[in-house]
């Protein structure tokens, strides 16, 4: 891919990143609280629980983006690597383990959300450690 181009991909990623955090932070502690709080009967916690931890770190990612100091791409990054993990185990673990994983937004690897839940910090840790972005962040010093 050209130079060009992809700077203009990485730029149109920034900008559904900038969209889609803050919407999928959200909704996913909505729905969290939602089946932890106020869904009637038995209900197996993991799911519920499970999905506002990944509202937390969807708000933290969404805080990251939004303010272009080191810290925050650190924060970003560490974010993102703990949000992929967490995507990529409990996918596995709703596929073995459906009865205890239960209903979460990570479940089968963010099924319910489009694959987003899988998707989207991928994109997001192609945006930060691309090197426009590093510079913006201050990471690394501008070429010249």
């Amino acid at each position: 891919m050209p130079i060009d181009n992809r700077s203009r991909f990485i730029k149109g990623a920034g900008v559904v990143l900038a969209v889609s955090y803050p919407v999928l932070a959200i909704s996913t502690f909505f729905r969290g609280a939602y089946q932890l709080f106020l869904k009637e009967g038995d209900i197996n916690p993991v799911g519920p629980i499970l999905t506002l931890t990944a509202s937390l770190l969807y708000f933290l990612a969404t805080f990251g983006f939004a303010i272009r100091r080191r810290w925050a791409w650190y924060l970003s990054v560490t974010v993102l690597g703990i949000e992929t993990a967490f995507t990529l185990v409990v996918g596995i673990l709703s596929i073995l383990y459906p009865e205890m994983i239960g209903s979460t937004v990570w479940r089968y690897f963010g099924i319910d959300y489009a694959f987003f839940p899988l998707i989207q910090p991928l994109i997001g840790l192609a945006w930060l450690l691309y090197p426009e972005t590093m510079q913006a962040y201050g990471i690394r010093e501008a070429a010249e």
